[in-house]
């Protein structure tokens, strides 16, 4: 809220624009849930970093509303933050997950699609997915505190790239850059969606072969069950897929790897104007830490 939280390592900075105008920054430990080796494996750590930074995301949403309200509002309790880790996930799974294969066996109901062990329903569940998804991103950006997250999240993209184009980083090289990046949590969640869709057109045919219940409820059920559990593995692959689109040299091939995730961000990012830029540069300088951090020219700041 008014504000941007960058991680660098096992810290992450966050940096609010006060209601009296002033930039506010705090550095606070990153919550890990890879802090083992084999959970840093590639095709294993990309479920545990899905949660931890949700856990870290709405912890610095927390904390960026107690700034900006000047401490009035009570910090959040272990429970509040399941809570709201636990609502999420179940938004999440009532959308993307229960409405999209509601949908198709109404398609199924209606004529136009197969039963649920056939390739057509899990098409027009893909379609419904995608639909939603993007509905969903436009449908918030109407709400104007949202809109203002997403030049935000803009802000965030035009400094990373300066930085990551080497040298001093400031207000006017970051002006200059793009608000699309190709490492970013909207295309790691469009990855996630088109792996599901695969997966599940794939997947949910052979599990009915293995075993299949003859009634109509047990059926669905039982496949909805099993996307439930697809979510670790289908997060493992998206994790992996997005590092490796972030990787490849300019080519034809990373062009339309990225093409549809930079897409997407045009729809949740929009172009900051100078006020959030500079807050994104102190988060920045905070997450780099004092050293790193000189080359990273701010408007002034105060440490919460």
């Amino acid at each position: 809220m008014e504000g941007v939280m960058m991680r660098n390592g096992d810290v992450y900075s966050l940096a609010v624009r006060c209601g009296d105008g002033s930039i506010c920054a705090r550095r606070f430990p990153w919550f890990s849930l890879t802090l083992r080796p084999w959970l840093q494996k590639p095709f294993v750590r990309g479920f545990p970093v899905l949660l931890e930074t949700l856990i870290n995301g709405i912890k610095a949403l927390n904390k960026s509303v107690e700034i900006v309200a000047q401490g009035e509002e009570e910090e959040i309790s272990a429970r509040q933050l399941a809570g709201t880790l636990f609502l999420s996930l179940c938004m999440a799974i009532a959308l993307f997950i229960l409405l999209p294969h509601l949908l198709s066996m109404g398609m199924t109901v209606l004529g136009l699609g197969g039963d649920v062990d056939g390739l057509s329903f899990h098409v027009w569940d893909g379609l419904f997915k995608t639909g939603i998804f993007v509905g969903y991103i436009k449908a918030i950006a109407c709400v104007p505190d949202i809109r203002r997250v997403f030049q935000y999240h803009g802000a965030e993209h035009k400094v990373i790239h300066a930085f990551e184009q080497g040298g001093n980083v400031d207000l006017y090289r970051a002006r200059e850059c793009s608000r699309l990046h190709p490492r970013c949590g909207t295309t790691f969640l469009l990855f996630v969606i088109a792996i599901s869709i695969a997966l599940h057109a794939l997947l949910v045919p052979l599990l009915l072969q293995a075993y299949c219940p003859q009634t109509l409820v047990p059926r669905h059920a039982l496949t909805v069950m099993f996307k439930l559990l697809l979510i670790v593995p289908i997060s493992a692959l998206a994790y992996e897929l997005i590092r490796y689109a972030a990787r490849l040299p300019q080519s034809l091939w990373a062009t339309l790897l990225r093409a549809p995730g930079l897409a997407l961000q045009r729809l949740s990012t929009s172009e900051p104007d100078d006020s959030q830029l500079d807050v994104a540069l102190v988060a920045l300088r905070e997450a780099l830490g004092t050293e790193d951090g000189l080359a990273v020219r701010t408007a002034p700041y105060t440490l919460g």
